[in-house]
């Protein structure tokens, strides 16, 4: 089995949940990055804790301030991970911060659709395309051939609530703004992925499964350990056969 070992990882939000996992695992592994960038909007927060504490243990973890939804956080954050890299490019960025807006479609109001759009949609395009020139830097320097997500990749953590076809537990939840921001990130990863083939540059929507964090909630069915584990298993088996796919933390694919 392929190893997922790429010299470089930027991870969004990053303080708790998922992201925070994704850290702890990445920092944790056998062959882990030199460079785990982790990013949240407040990292001297009381939020930001568990993150600080982690990155006391691990040197190779830098905590970054990135507000997705803000050009201005995105330019300084890109400012110093180009400067930590020191002349080298980013392997690996995860779109990993979203929100969630309980409505109901009755309820569903524009504010709220807004403001889950431009964390969960227009926040990803930003960031992917602020740390472009890095990871297209990363994919010229590497002497692998192909797509890998050691090499050079854009993991958009999608949902498979955002599945057309599925239309997962609607009549648990209608959570209408996050359903449609997560079908959107969908097909950015797909337009993602046909801009940026010349470049060999893998990107890939992700569902990480109904986790237990606090969006998934307590009564979730997988723990984020898990979720995690299965998710970095599933992105170190990825190649250019992958790109522009929708595929879930166990590796399956799912439909749009």
């Amino acid at each position: 089995m392929a190893a997922l070992n790429p010299h470089s990882v930027l991870v969004t939000g990053s303080n708790r949940g998922l992201g925070l996992e994704l850290v702890k695992q990445l920092a944790e592994g056998k062959n882990p990055p030199k460079k785990i960038f982790a990013t949240c909007r407040d990292p001297e927060g009381t939020r930001a804790q568990d993150l600080r504490n982690l990155a006391h243990e691990h040197k190779q973890i830098e905590i970054i301030p990135l507000a997705v939804s803000d050009p201005t956080s995105i330019k300084a954050a890109v400012s110093r991970v180009t400067e930590q890299l020191g002349g080298s490019g980013l392997n690996l960025l995860i779109n990993n911060a979203g929100i969630t807006k309980v409505n109901t479609m009755e309820l569903e109001t524009r504010e709220a659709m807004m403001e889950v759009y431009d964390t969960n949609v227009v926040g990803p395009m930003m960031v992917s395309q602020a740390f472009m020139p890095l990871i297209k830097k990363a994919a010229q320097g590497s002497p692998q051939k192909g797509m890998s997500c050691s090499k050079a990749a854009v993991v958009n953590m999608s949902s498979e609530s955002g599945s057309i076809t599925n239309v997962l537990w609607f009549h648990l939840g209608q959570v209408v703004s996050y359903r449609c921001s997560k079908a959107a990130l969908n097909m950015l990863t797909k337009c993602q992925s046909l801009r940026y083939a010349e470049d060999q540059i893998l990107c890939v929507a992700m569902i990480p499964g109904w986790v237990q964090t606090d969006m998934g909630g307590a009564s979730a069915s997988l723990k984020a350990d898990q979720s995690v584990q299965g998710i970095l298993n599933t992105l170190s088996k990825l190649s250019e056969k992958d790109t522009g796919t929708f595929v879930n933390w166990e590796g399956k694919s799912v439909p749009w």
